[in-house]
């Protein structure tokens, strides 16, 4: 579990993120939604502790990040996995060795064990035979998939998602998104998502916060967002004259019954 209390940031006297307390649970895929400029990404890089807050505490498992020394702070990254949103993969190297440098960084294991830990990796995210090929010679969907073959490599116990689904089709997101709350529920991984995508949002948000101008607006899941009566997370969700069509009764039950049964 990740504990957010009382996060405040500002950048040259602008207030991005006030006050911010949210909780984000263990075995379940916890999203981060809200506008461009909103906040979110600013709220997923402090919790990561690469922008400094100025106030606040972030807990996890009930160890504030910002009163551990240099040591204890690595012991808590070594428990991170990230998946970043082009992927980020190294060109230069195989999918094997991209997927065994965080074991080369944290793990102390013998080349056998970390091809071991490897090709489990690639089999969990359904990938198979991809070893020796470079991040070139995959498609979108496929780097997405190493991407998190990699975050998952080193047994994590935190899992940051930022855009995971950004430049991938609808049914290649569909398999990202099924994929990341898998993986979140067979490891109980603590799991954060930062993401624009209604699919995602009404596929895998068991926990769902909403950041609007820096602050938390709204907490819930896919079972109460669309009922929500906050104008500004409907501006948000709604914006688009197609998912302006989920707002009329009619297709909320339709809507439902489809994410319920995902």
């Amino acid at each position: 579990m990740i504990e957010v209390i009382n996060i405040n940031k500002a950048f040259n006297g602008k207030d991005v993120l006030k006050n911010i307390n949210a909780t984000f649970e263990a075995g379940k895929t916890n999203l981060i939604i809200g506008q461009s400029g909103s906040g979110k990404t600013v709220l997923m890089k402090s919790m990561l502790g690469l922008i400094p807050i100025d106030s606040g505490k972030v807990l996890f498992n009930n160890r504030d990040f910002y009163q551990l020394n240099n040591e204890e702070q690595k012991d808590v990254r070594k428990d991170i996995g990230m998946v970043f949103q082009g992927g980020a993969l190294f060109d230069s190297m195989t999918v094997e060795e991209n997927i065994m440098f965080p074991l080369r960084m944290f793990a102390r294991q013998s080349r056998k064990e970390m091809l071991k830990r490897v090709n489990f990796c690639l089999e969990r995210v359904n990938l198979n035979n991809v070893g020796r090929l470079l991040p070139a010679e995959l498609s979108g969907g496929m780097k997405k998939r190493v991407a998190i073959a990699r975050a998952i490599a080193a047994n994590p116990k935190y899992l940051f998602c930022d855009e995971p689904n950004s430049g991938l089709d609808p049914e290649t997101s569909t398999v990202i998104d099924t994929l990341i709350q898998e993986i979140t529920k067979d490891f109980n991984i603590t799991t954060v998502v930062n993401t624009h995508d209604m699919n995602s949002v009404m596929q895998i948000g068991e926990k769902i916060v909403f950041i609007f101008q820096g602050q938390l607006w709204w907490e819930g899941n896919k079972e109460t967002i669309l009922h929500s009566t906050v104008k500004e997370l409907n501006d948000f969700l709604f914006a688009g004259e197609l998912t302006k069509l989920l707002k009329r009764p009619e297709n909320e039950n339709i809507l439902f019954h489809h994410s319920n049964n995902l």
